[in-house]
């Protein structure tokens, strides 16, 4: 299986080619922030789970840009924003619905003997780990907090 920088660098080669230049940026972006994260780490490079964590951070990054983007009616901003993310979800595992994160959570707290609001921290926890990449961390934490009400 291909890394996930192996496969920036060749979607990259690719948007070159193409002369796609916001896909090609948007890529860029990704790929210095994996080569970032492995300078402060081990020779080995980094874990999968740490790629997860870089591509949320980003994608989460690009969404809030958008949002003050277009609150500020600089829709033009916003567009780049909103374009960089669809390139970052590329990579990301698919996201539950919210029909799936229900589901999923009620299996987490079951699991975690969590019953009530007092548990909320021990649910988020176990959440978030088992969730990373696959739900937006304000997602997770309305639906803990609406589950244990």
């Amino acid at each position: 299986m291909m890394s996930l920088k192996q496969n920036i660098e060749s979607e990259i080669k690719e948007a070159m080619r193409s002369k796609d230049r916001d896909r090609l940026r948007a890529l860029r972006a990704i790929k210095s922030l994996i080569l970032l994260e492995e300078t402060k780490g081990s020779e080995k490079g980094i874990s999968e789970e740490e790629e997860l964590k870089l591509l949320t951070k980003a994608a989460k990054q690009r969404r809030e840009s958008a949002e003050i983007f277009q609150q500020q009616n600089r829709n033009d901003l916003a567009e780049l924003e909103l374009g960089e993310l669809s390139v970052i979800e590329e990579f990301l595992p698919k996201q539950l619905s919210e029909e799936e994160l229900e589901k999923e959570l009620k299996i987490i707290l079951q699991e975690v003997g969590a019953s009530g609001p007092q548990d909320m921290g021990k649910a988020m926890g176990a959440a978030t780990k088992k969730l990373a990449g696959r739900a937006d961390g304000k997602a997770i934490s309305q639906k803990v907090k609406e589950l244990l009400a």
